[in-house]
């Protein structure tokens, strides 16, 4: 039996400044709620001499969005707040309510951790309150931030961030302090990514501009890691632990991969996949363990299917939908967990998908990676106008893609997501489903007589 996957777009949101991080709360009274965070670099004046240090000023904006993604004509995201902060790098939810409320931590340009506690006035309308601040450390940018809750423990809540010092900094969350556990140097540039191990907490990763992926054991001192990996061949950018299925973790680099592994060996992947894109965020999906949504920077956003590789079959992960509807650099993504009912007017212009991998494309635009610190740029062209990398013999070719229900929903007969992504320079927020199902059969035909 086939499987039919289709996207929909459902409402874009102008943000006005660069967008580059979108999270859903994770909480089942509060998975209406969605955050987005943006970053814009205002550079100095032109008149500006060389003696003058004052440095660029990046600004921020949080919004705060209410959704109702039951069928209608109605744009399904109402916004709630808007918050002028410094520029942020990274958004995300605690995974467990802190005194009963949802926790929102925020990395910011400023080098601060800081954290809104989601509140519920009487008019019945959420908003964010700055509830706790911590400073990571001088003239440095906080770059990301995950938390040890992912797989709901509420004890001994903790945070880790990098920062563009290449330093890494736990946090630990008191009733009413965040305080600094230790914070060292693990990369020799920027450290893009820090996430813990959401199976074994005190086990954190990290990745850097160096081309390095590295653990490291809070058990012990952090001076020496427990492992570097130099498999990725440029900027790690994106971690992901999988709350699902113990020892998987994905990885995603600027050299356009991602590369799942398994934390018993982390001297070889357990799987590769091209996705033409350098990968800024990964997510794996609330509930199903084998899918994996990846925000691809310059080639939009992609949801894989893991299974073959978690399994250890050494097979790139295939294609199952990509949202191409961005017009820039594909930065931000989550998974919501909103349920959502099966019917819903297609929209006009998309088509149902019924490729499985990614298309080839036939050209590019000159696009250069920026870094969120302004320290380099990355072109994508050489001098003669070829793609650099040139993917076109990198990407998955078009395969089977298996029954997705395998587990933990065994007697599922369809999927149907909804998702948030962003967009950098055209500061444009979407929100889009995704639906999974069979195939219809077909009825045969009336026999002749």
């Amino acid at each position: 039996m086939g499987w039919q996957s289709r996207t929909r777009t459902l409402q874009v949101f102008d943000t006005e400044l660069s967008a580059d991080t979108v999270e859903w709360c994770p909480l089942p009274q509060w998975s209406h709620v969605l955050a987005c965070g943006t970053y814009q670099l205002q550079k100095g004046d032109d008149k500006q001499t060389a003696d003058d240090s004052t440095a660029p000023n990046r600004i921020g904006r949080l919004y705060l969005f209410h959704c109702n993604p039951q069928p209608s004509f109605i744009p399904p995201l109402t916004e709630t707040q808007r918050i002028d902060t410094p520029a942020i790098l990274d958004l995300k939810w605690c995974h467990v309510p802190i005194s009963e409320r949802p926790l929102l931590g925020m990395a910011t340009a400023s080098g601060e951790i800081q954290l809104y506690k989601l509140m519920e006035p009487q008019q019945g309308t959420c908003g964010l309150e700055c509830e706790l601040r911590a400073e990571l450390g001088p003239d440095r940018l906080a770059l990301s931030l995950d938390w040890s809750t992912g797989r709901g423990e509420s004890s001994d809540v903790r945070v880790v961030s990098s920062d563009s010092n290449g330093s890494l900094t736990v946090l630990s969350l008191g009733e009413a302090s965040l305080t600094a556990l230790c914070q060292w140097k693990a990369h020799d540039f920027e450290a893009w990514i820090s996430a813990f191990s959401y199976w074994d907490t005190p086990i954190v990763y990290s990745g850097g501009d160096d081309c390095k992926l590295k653990g490291w054991d809070l058990r012990m001192s952090p001076s020496s890691p427990t492992f570097t990996s130099k498999r990725h061949t440029m900027g790690v950018c994106s971690i992901h632990s999988n709350p699902h299925r113990e020892h998987i973790l994905a990885t995603g680099s600027y050299d356009e991969n991602v590369l799942l592994w398994d934390e018993r060996n982390m001297k070889q992947p357990l799987s590769e996949t091209a996705v033409g894109g350098g990968v800024w965020r990964l997510k794996w999906h609330p509930s199903q363990e084998h899918l994996l949504l990846a925000a691809c920077m310059h080639n939009d956003f992609h949801i894989l299917h893991c299974q073959k590789a978690m399994e250890g079959q050494d097979a790139p992960c295939p294609v199952l939908a990509s949202y191409i509807l961005h017009n820039s650099l594909a930065y931000g993504a989550d998974w919501s967990r909103l349920p959502l009912s099966n019917s819903m007017p297609p929209s006009p212009q998309e088509p149902p998908q019924t490729s499985i991998g990614l298309t080839q494309s036939t050209g590019h635009l000159r696009i250069q990676y920026e870094s969120p610190t302004a320290s380099f740029d990355t072109s994508l062209e050489d001098d003669s106008g070829q793609y650099i990398p040139d993917h076109t013999c990198l990407l998955p070719e078009k395969s089977p893609v298996p029954d997705p229900f395998t587990s933990p929903d065994r007697d599922a007969q369809s999927l149907s997501c909804l998702m948030a992504t962003c967009s950098f320079y055209d500061h444009m927020m979407h929100v889009w489903r995704w639906d999974w199902s069979p195939e219809k059969e077909k009825m045969p035909s009336e026999p002749s007589s």
